[in-house]
């Protein structure tokens, strides 16, 4: 608790929660705007995977600048005050244009997760004896929280006022965005000392190459299946008649499952092996995803859904912090690569179950989803932790 105390990392949390709130509301606005150009299933999965793989693949050039140039603050306070400035610009503009902006909107996301990632882990290592899994998690629940209420909030702003309405949102980030700026003052922006050092070097853990194979296909896999329920569960319960009431819910409980399992997950890293409580976390996710492929529409799936959540969404930190560990070149970088890849591998991932959706229908796919997570489970078995030298935890 006292690391939700801390000025700094509120800061980042905050800022984390603010940046995702808008990033929610890109199927909300998306939708409304498809009525008015008439646009088909297909664009509209189009433009969100554009949207997607634009804040996505661009994130491993920002943490690059970041840990080259210590840009930490202009990255993080930068990224959400450009965000909130392109979300409401486009909020103004005709539609064909809007659009665009929406997705230019995005890079500030891109540009805030590797700077805020870092910063968040760093505070860990250093405001809680080096729990640094537990602080990423805490982080990441604030993006998981602003995903499941951005919606929530923004469909009713929507309805009721327009596209303006929005607006509302867009101005919290004003405060928050200049709150980070202000408590990142005295940072410099990198975690690691000069790349010449000898002793960094010294430190850096080396790891097998199939470690880090491993480590990229688990990251893939858990991505996929996570977006595999986000995407198709709704669709799922809808093609069984329930309504928007029922299938919104449900895919609220698994987001909810998520942020919980994240927390859980990342706090049992600190205490025991990460390798051993991502295999024990995948493998438990396989049972609620292959149940929930054979039961159809029953009550047990406002259990089995957030319960699917939960254990897919625990290994998430793990995933990021064992890349920061391994990954040359910096925090920042890492962060950004692996969570840019993990976004890009689910939108991926999801294209590829599609069709496969249509052609065999969705208790399958969910099946299949099953077992990518067992799959994933059993790379973990090259995911030894290396021995740890003195990894830096001041700012250069």
């Amino acid at each position: 608790m006292s690391l939700l105390l801390d000025a700094l990392f509120n800061s980042v949390a905050y800022g984390h929660l603010i940046v995702d709130v808008l990033n929610g509301q890109r199927s909300v606005l998306l939708t409304y705007w498809s009525s008015e150009l008439g646009l088909s299933n297909t664009a509209l999965a189009l433009i969100s995977t554009i949207y997607v793989w634009v804040a996505s693949l661009s994130q491993p050039v920002f943490g690059w600048i970041t840990d080259r140039f210590g840009k930490s603050r202009l990255m993080a306070a930068g990224g959400i005050l450009w965000m909130c400035s392109l979300f409401s610009l486009a909020l103004f503009m005709p539609v064909h244009f809007a659009i665009p902006c929406l997705i230019l909107a995005s890079l500030g996301s891109a540009a805030f997760h590797p700077a805020g990632v870092m910063q968040a882990t760093l505070r860990g290592r250093t405001h809680l004896e080096r729990r640094e899994t537990t602080a990423a998690s805490w982080l990441f629940l604030f993006g998981q929280l602003g995903y499941f209420f951005g919606p929530i909030i923004g469909g009713p702003l929507l309805t009721l006022f327009g596209p303006t309405g929005l607006l509302i949102l867009a101005a919290l980030g004003l405060p928050i965005g200049l709150n980070t700026a202000w408590q990142l003052r005295k940072t410099t922006g990198t975690a690691i000392l000069a790349p010449k050092s000898e002793a960094v070097k010294a430190s850096r853990p080396v790891v097998a190459r199939s470690f880090l194979v491993a480590l990229a296909l688990i990251a893939a896999l858990q991505a996929w299946a996570q977006q595999n329920m986000i995407t198709f569960v709704p669709k799922y319960l809808s093609d069984m008649g329930k309504t928007a009431a029922v299938y919104g819910l449900i895919a609220g409980l698994f987001m909810g499952g998520s942020a919980i399992g994240n927390v859980i997950g990342g706090s049992l890293a600190d205490r025991f092996s990460k390798q051993r409580v991502a295999m024990s976390m995948l493998a438990l996710a396989s049972i609620p995803l292959f149940l929930v492929s054979i039961l159809g529409w029953s009550p047990w799936l406002y259990l089995l859904v957030p319960l699917s959540g939960m254990f897919t969404g625990a290994v998430h930190s793990i995933i990021v912090v064992l890349a920061q560990r391994t990954i040359r070149g910096g925090m920042a970088l890492a962060s950004g690569l692996t969570l840019g890849f993990m976004f890009s591998a689910g939108a991926l991932g999801t294209l590829l179950s599609g069709p496969l959706a249509d052609g065999w229908g969705f208790p399958p796919v969910f099946q299949m989803t099953a077992g990518l997570v067992i799959l994933a489970s059993l790379l973990t078995l090259f995911l030894r932790e290396p021995v740890r030298g003195s990894i830096p935890t001041e700012y250069d």
